[in-house]
């Protein structure tokens, strides 16, 4: 569920309920932004069974150079220097923003470089 910081104790309660069930044999994992957690702990009923709490930062650069590679193809043989570029102008170390960013840079040419993230950054805003 994401964005879990907006939902409200009726929506927890629900899924309490679907967890108690035992037909369902659910895993229900809540993200969220700022505010997040103490939402989830607000709510003890449901706050009991989560099994593991975790926190994500945003990647850093050499992160960034690490896992992109490997996180789409598209990125696999691109320049690290066009990596950089992309993670400083746009993603930010967010994967969230990485997704995004790669989705407007699947256009059909055969590599990423900084003329086509120039063209990609101009439709994420």
């Amino acid at each position: 569920m994401d964005e879990a910081q907006w939902l409200n104790g009726e929506a927890f309660e629900y899924f309490r309920y679907l967890w108690d069930e035992p037909a369902t044999r659910l895993a229900i994992i809540f993200v969220g932004g700022e505010g997040c957690h103490t939402v989830l702990r607000r709510e003890p009923m449901l706050s009991s069974r989560i099994f593991i709490w975790q926190h994500f930062t945003r990647l850093t650069p050499s992160e960034v150079l690490e896992a992109i590679p490997l996180f789409h193809p598209i990125w696999a043989d691109a320049d690290p220097d066009d990596i950089t570029f992309a993670d400083s102008h746009a993603a930010h170390g967010n994967f969230r923003a990485w997704a995004q960013l790669t989705a407007h840079t699947r256009t059909g040419r055969p590599r990423v470089d900084q003329e086509l993230l120039r063209w990609a950054f101009s439709r994420l805003a």
